[in-house]
């Protein structure tokens, strides 16, 4: 493996940011039609708890083959980096899907992209971190890594960036009882101050990982979901304030960054 290899995936990083900030002009126009903002306009649909395992399994199993097949999967940090990952997507996999309340849909076209791009996520972290590191980066990741302010501060990010996510899902999931059929403002955690406090959590925790990695792949990761989560964020802002107009104008609510937007 040579120089060329590595610079022909940084090149291929590089096309990733350029498609997030297409993704992330186009979602200020165009809601993306799941959860919430669920449209028939984007055709055929599916339950939304096979849907939600079929869109985020892949990530899962691409990352889990090429940690399997490298030749560093028992070297520290490197199966830190993977059990890190994996502890994530795990739950999102195979957890969070079956604690959906409910009979929601999703819209196949959405569960497909979905699919695309946590595929080549799984990628790009997987070969990264397991396959180009281990030549490129052996310097860096070493058992002294775990004592780095990089690898300190990006998993405090990252463990913080998880609470907020599972606080922030637990409280929409319960958001009704059994029965009721209204809908809520979500009010308790992070919701005091913003309408995506879960949004906020998954980016924060991506964040960390971009900085516990401290590679270019993880800032794509992170990049990424800002592009796809913070447009989303914005349109869920403004279905709230139309849906809970008194309320929402006492809060003085934000989408996603408390006290900035």
């Amino acid at each position: 493996m040579d120089i060329s290899t590595l610079e022909t995936f940084h090149n291929f990083l590089f096309v990733l940011f350029l498609v997030g900030l297409v993704v992330f002009v186009a979602l200020y126009f165009v809601d993306a039609g799941y959860g919430k903002m669920r449209s028939d306009k984007w055709g055929p649909a599916m339950n939304n708890k096979v849907g939600w395992c079929l869109m985020e399994m892949p990530v899962f199993m691409v990352m889990l083959y090429l940690w399997a097949i490298s030749d560093v999967k028992f070297q520290v940090p490197y199966l830190v980096f993977f059990l890190i990952f994996q502890f994530h997507y795990f739950q999102r996999s195979f957890i969070f899907p079956f604690l959906l309340k409910g009979n929601g849909k999703m819209p196949l076209m959405i569960m497909f992209l979905s699919m695309v791009w946590n595929l080549l996520n799984g990628y790009i972290q997987g070969y990264w971190l397991f396959h180009l590191a281990p030549v490129f980066a052996s310097h860096l990741y070493t058992p002294a890594w775990f004592s780095d302010p990089r690898f300190i501060v990006g998993v405090v990010i990252f463990v913080a960036g998880w609470v907020i996510n599972m606080h922030s899902d637990h409280v929409i999931r319960h958001l009704r009882k059994p029965g009721d059929t209204n809908h809520y403002l979500p009010k308790k955690g992070l919701y005091k101050y913003v309408t995506s406090a879960n949004y906020l959590g998954e980016i924060t925790e991506w964040l960390g990982f971009a900085i516990l990695t401290w590679s270019w792949a993880g800032l794509t990761f992170f990049w990424f979901s800002c592009c796809n989560l913070v447009p989303r964020a914005n349109s869920i802002y403004h279905k709230y304030k139309k849906e809970f107009a008194s309320e929402f104008d006492e809060k003085r609510l934000k989408r996603i960054i408390p006290f900035i937007y």
